[in-house]
């Protein structure tokens, strides 16, 4: 059994070193982070120093929360390599020159525990290489693990072994990177650029030289090669604005030196004047001047322009007219075989990108399906390049690449006829390189509804969502409305779903896979109702909502949410009723219902009061709890972290955290099962709230705000209506309030606001915008 990595040293603190040791940090693990003395300097640490004030005011946060940063100490090359001593793994995030690094790894040879990883965060030098002449035992501890950036966001890490790697040092660091530093591993051979990146400079050239040689403009390239082909819609412009363009001639010429002449690289391999000449004038991008987009500040404006390809002037941006997307719609064939601009730079790119993909496998990747995984983690590409090639057609791709001249792989053409995926008996299958179809084998504690939904039938659907069998006597209820976004129809379910699982399960988990748990209760059909007057149907709506949550809250059987990305809202609420929470640490949690003008309408504030009232830390009386609520509610708080949602009460103290989202569902599972035994439905709350004197004063609170600017006039009324909610109406501080008043005031509250013209406008403002308005 692999030995566990308890200890973790980084050397190197540039922007890849320094936001590995966070998210090592932000695993629980202490990390060491040294860089070298730079030349007469009097604060010998001042590299890592620097780094870690950077990674705290990083933005997108590098920290997941401030107690991380604390596991972090400094330290420099010359005095503090003894700190590396009682390291269980040291990653190496120096500069890209195997003279820099090997002279490093002989230093440690000296301080290296036999055992204790060694890797190399390269994204360019092979393993064979930076191993040249170095012992035995440090060979043995030595492997790549090629993290992308930011480290805490992105989820794939390529790992690359040499023929003498132990496999214990392989499987200790595998294991720590996927359910520690929540990485999806994918095992590359040792070949230039290893998978995503060999793939995607490949990818991002030929994209950047079709362009300037069929004379699209930027706008028209990254919508042609974006969102269409499930590309974010940063395209290929955009991601060589965000990744930095100085980097794309230096990558090439890496790729230039060590790729085989017969491989295709070398085909689309030129160097770009535009792209000189920006890098000349300081345009590298978003971290430079500006780069084939830039924001125009003169006379203080913001004005966004791009830039001119053949010209290499700025001019405004201007949105590309392409009928042909909107013509093709979601049919991928028919807009490559469109006729025009669009068709030949869309299949010019994509067909031959996913042909060099094909080159790749198995002499760089050992699978199709690693090469998906790859560029989907480390790309954000929704479909992997033979994903793509389904969508396609094998056997059209095949013969439109042979009809315009280009190359077809082994690999492609042998695949014709056939696609790369299926499913059989219920499992998803691989098209391998021996013209067999092979399952994709999920690692231990991976459970995904999508492999789930492959081999049964949901136990109960509608438009909005659905309740599936997960095993084990454990249910889950799924959101499938657009931005999993909660209507009528998922609250008409879920009161089903609570029936069903009272009678036929033991437990039940609330999870889906979307990007976002939720956004919240569907505006558009409150918007839609409000502006036909139906006041009825919204107050039922509202009503329906309270009611259902409260059948979940105290339904005879445990209930465990598994949040990932935004839970906002009604979102947020599904979580607050219930009895435990295993959240992906990547959840962003909050009530912003005050945002577009309303408050919280499913029972949202009184949970939130209760959970602030048992706060140990919290004066008692029946003010402080009101407070800290109307604090985070009246500002839209959200969480940035399912470690800050415990700080901001969202989640409990002893709800679970998982790292890595592949694992959420069967963590969830888990959590379910263990509260069966013995479990009773919690003890309705009741409350001694302030009154009006505490709404008073929590209204003042916000007229402060006012006079500073920094709240609208309607921000007071909304203010003031959560205020009366929150202190508990007209009750008498000597009274107490229990659970239905408190929904009786939210339901009051939330239709009063909805009545009112600002609020209409903040929520139509938000739709068309997704912005919020400041009226």
């Amino acid at each position: 059994m692999a030995a566990a990595i308890r200890r973790v040293g980084v050397i190197g603190a540039g922007t890849m070193g320094a936001g590995i040791a966070a998210q090592v940090a932000n695993a629980g693990v202490p990390v060491a982070l040294l860089d070298i003395v730079p030349p007469d300097a009097t604060n010998r640490n001042v590299l890592a120093e620097t780094a870690l004030a950077r990674l705290r005011k990083a933005e997108p946060a590098a920290f997941m929360h401030d107690a991380a940063a604390k596991l972090v100490t400094i330290g420099n090359l010359e005095d503090d390599l003894g700190k590396l001593a009682d390291c269980d793994w040291i990653i190496e995030a120096v500069l890209e020159r195997v003279d820099i690094k090997q002279a490093l790894y002989r230093r440690l040879e000296a301080v290296h525990r036999p055992g204790c990883a060694i890797s190399s965060n390269t994204s360019t030098i092979g393993l064979k290489l930076l191993t040249e002449g170095l012992s035995e035992a440090f060979r043995r501890d030595f492997l790549i693990t090629h993290f992308f950036n930011p480290p805490r966001y992105m989820r794939l890490l390529e790992i690359v072994t040499g023929p003498e790697t132990s496999p214990e040092t392989v499987e200790a660091v595998t294991r720590f990177a996927d359910v520690a530093l929540g990485k999806s591993i994918v095992h590359c051979a040792d070949s230039p650029g290893f998978i995503a990146n060999r793939l995607g400079i490949y990818w991002l050239q030929l994209a950047l030289t079709e362009a300037i040689d069929q004379g699209l403009t930027v706008e028209e390239a990254d919508a042609i090669v974006g969102p269409p082909m499930g590309i974010p819609k940063t395209g290929v412009f955009g991601l060589m604005d965000l990744v930095g363009i100085d980097m794309g001639p230096l990558v090439n010429a890496s790729m230039r030196a060590v790729l085989p002449k017969s491989d295709a690289f070398h085909r689309i391999d030129r160097d770009v004047p535009l792209v000189t000449r920006m890098i000349g004038q300081g345009l590298t991008g978003r971290k430079g001047k500006g780069g084939f987009y830039r924001l125009d500040r003169a006379a203080g404006g913001r004005a966004k322009q791009a830039i001119d390809l053949q010209t290499g002037d700025y001019r405004p941006e201007r949105k590309p007219a392409l009928p042909e997307i909107e013509a093709a719609g979601r049919d991928l064939r028919a807009l490559l075989a469109s006729p025009g601009k669009a068709g030949t730079y869309a299949f010019r790119v994509l067909a031959q990108t996913i042909a060099y993909a094909a080159t790749l496998v198995p002499d760089v990747a050992e699978s199709i399906a690693d090469v998906d995984e790859a560029m989907r983690l480390g790309y954000a590409w929704t479909w992997g390049p033979f994903e793509l090639a389904d969508k396609l057609g094998t056997a059209w791709l095949v013969d439109q690449l042979a009809a315009q001249g280009m190359d077809v792989p082994a690999l492609l053409r042998d695949a014709a006829g056939r696609s790369f995926y299926r499913v059989e008996a219920g499992k998803r299958q691989y098209l391998g390189t021996d013209g067999e179809y092979h399952d994709i084998v999920r690692a231990p504690g991976v459970l995904l509804l999508a492999d789930i939904k492959l081999a049964s039938k949901p136990v109960l659907r509608n438009a909005s969502a659905a309740l599936w069998d997960i095993g084990d006597g454990v249910a889950c209820f799924e959101f499938t409305g657009k931005s999993n976004a909660l209507d009528d129809k998922t609250i008409e379910l879920l009161g089903q779903s609570i029936e069903v699982v009272r009678s036929r399960f033991k437990a039940l988990v609330i999870y889906n896979e979307g990007s976002n748990f939720s956004l919240g209760a569907n505006l558009g059909l409150a918007l839609f109702a409000a502006n036909i007057a139906a006041w009825g149907e919204i107050e039922k709506q509202i009503a329906a909502g309270q009611k259902t949550y409260k059948a979940l809250k105290y339904a005879p059987f445990p209930v465990v949410a598994a949040p990932s990305g935004m839970a906002l809202g009604g979102g947020c609420e599904i979580i607050l009723h219930s009895d435990a929470v295993q959240a992906h640490a990547e959840s962003y949690i909050g009530l912003v219902e005050c945002g577009v003008g309303l408050v919280p309408g499913w029972g949202g504030c009184g949970e939130m009061l209760a959970r602030w009232r048992a706060e140990p830390k919290l004066p008692r009386g029946p003010m402080p709890a009101p407070a800290k609520v109307f604090e985070g509610v009246s500002t839209a708080d959200v969480s940035k972290s399912a470690h800050q949602a415990m700080e901001k009460h969202f989640l409990r103290p002893t709800d679970g955290i998982t790292m890595n989202r592949d694992r959420l569902l069967a963590d969830a599972k888990q959590r379910a099962l263990g509260l069966v035994d013995g479990y009773k439905p919690p003890e309705p709350p009741t409350f001694v709230l302030p009154g009006p004197s505490g709404r008073a004063g929590l209204y003042s609170a916000a007229l402060g705000f006012h006079r500073r600017g920094l709240a609208t006039d309607h921000d007071l009324v909304v203010a003031d209506a959560l205020a009366e909610v929150l202190s508990g109406g007209d009750t008498d501080i000597i009274d107490t309030v229990d659970e239905q008043a408190m929904l009786d005031l939210e339901r009051r509250a939330f239709m009063r606001l909805a009545r009112t013209a600002p609020t209409l406008a903040r929520i139509e403002h938000t739709l068309e915008t997704g912005k919020p308005l400041r009226n």
